[in-house]
């Protein structure tokens, strides 16, 4: 088994690298899916982050409206704090519980863990090895905007909330280009898969 961190900024596109790997056979463990399950109404994160941050971040069937409670946390650092308090124990956990579930069924797995604040986290220290999914900030931004109908403002306070793409490549064991055609993407997705597999 060998598990890879797949982190990249806000709008790099991780995603589609992600599904690329998933493609390739790799097992992905998503760590913004995990997150939408923690605070579903049904979990007990819900209670502790209506009680942190108010019932006017509530849908109308109860579930947290994720733009709300995002324009909050991302136009105030200390509630962000208070949310990643609460919900990142929980992703961790599960990300365990999953890694073991996936390495009891196939122990040559390539395993990538799916987290964007994985550096932020600290969250590289227990990876095998770190993927970065690089973009210029332009790009970033312009995507962001485009892709969340925000404003340039709104764009760039997310932006800001990450440490930077550039400060994250020295973290990182191989930076895929994100700005780069799909197939040339595609290609150094399977160069990476095909070194993971041998160390796995």
């Amino acid at each position: 088994m060998i598990l890879a961190g797949l982190t990249g900024g806000i709008a790099s596109g991780k995603s589609v690298v992600s599904g690329l790997f998933r493609d390739r056979g790799a097992y992905i463990i998503d760590a913004d899916r995990i997150a939408h399950e923690v605070i579903s109404p049904s979990s007990p994160p819900w209670g502790k982050i209506v009680e942190a941050f108010g019932k006017e971040i509530l849908l109308p069937d109860k579930s947290i409206d994720r733009k709300k409670l995002g324009r909050i946390v991302f136009d105030d650092p200390e509630k962000r704090e208070e949310l990643n308090a609460i919900v990142h124990p929980r992703v961790f956990a599960e990300e365990e519980r999953q890694r073991k579930a996936i390495v009891d069924r196939d122990p040559q797995a390539v395993i990538i863990f799916d987290v964007p604040l994985l550096i932020e986290t600290r969250s590289f220290e227990l990876m095998d090895k770190v993927i970065l999914v690089y973009v210029n900030r332009a790009l970033q931004l312009k995507r962001l905007v485009e892709r969340d109908n925000l404003t340039r403002d709104e764009a760039k306070k997310r932006v800001d909330s990450q440490i930077p793409l550039k400060e994250k490549r020295q973290y990182a064991d191989y930076i895929i280009d994100g700005g780069e055609p799909i197939d040339q993407i595609r290609e150094r997705v399977e160069e990476i898969f095909l070194e993971l597999s041998g160390l796995a």
